[in-house]
């Protein structure tokens, strides 16, 4: 009996060790991959080092920014269009990325209702990219209402941060 609990106390301490092992190595690779996109975009852009490993609300969507709404609102601000110009001139210059544009809403309001809401104000955005150039294909959309706030508060303050549209690259 203590001889099989020994035994299997060994299987699953080497089963653990090839998983951890296993699981750091593609870690490695992509860390080594990265770099020479991002090089070769930004040689493409003939500008600095751009990241491409997250969203625009993190920043590391190369030059891509996030886009912001009124309240209950799914139209375009002066600035917004702004916005959307210079992600549409990057977007240009690197015609091999795609992205997904991404709506959210502020936390009121039901689901149904915020859900609805981001996918027009995501909608929007695509629209108005389209209108400046930029092929359909290289494009997708997604609402998460207020299922993925940005900042966390009950004013004005975060529900404003909460009301964008934000891009994810897909393909590099």
């Amino acid at each position: 009996m203590k001889l099989s609990k020994i035994i299997l106390s060994t299987i699953a301490a080497a089963a653990l060790l090839v998983t951890v092992s296993c699981a750091n190595k593609p870690k490695e690779a992509a860390k080594e991959a990265v770099p020479s996109v991002t090089n070769a975009v930004a040689a493409e852009n003939k500008g600095p080092l751009l990241e491409l490993n997250g969203d625009s609300d993190s920043g590391k969507a190369g030059a891509l920014q996030t886009v912001y709404f009124d309240f209950n609102s799914a139209q375009l601000t002066e600035q917004t269009k702004n916005t959307l110009k210079d992600n549409a001139d990057f977007l240009k210059k690197s015609e091999t990325i795609e992205v997904q544009v991404e709506g959210h809403a502020d936390e009121r309001g039901s689901v149904q209702y915020n859900l609805a809401l981001g996918e027009k104000r995501a909608k929007t955005v695509k629209s108005y990219l389209m209108g400046l150039g930029i092929k359909v294909k290289r494009m997708s959309t997604i609402s998460y209402g207020k299922e993925r706030p940005l900042t966390f508060g009950h004013d004005e303050s975060s529900w404003s941060k909460n009301r964008r549209a934000n891009f994810v690259i897909t393909t590099k």
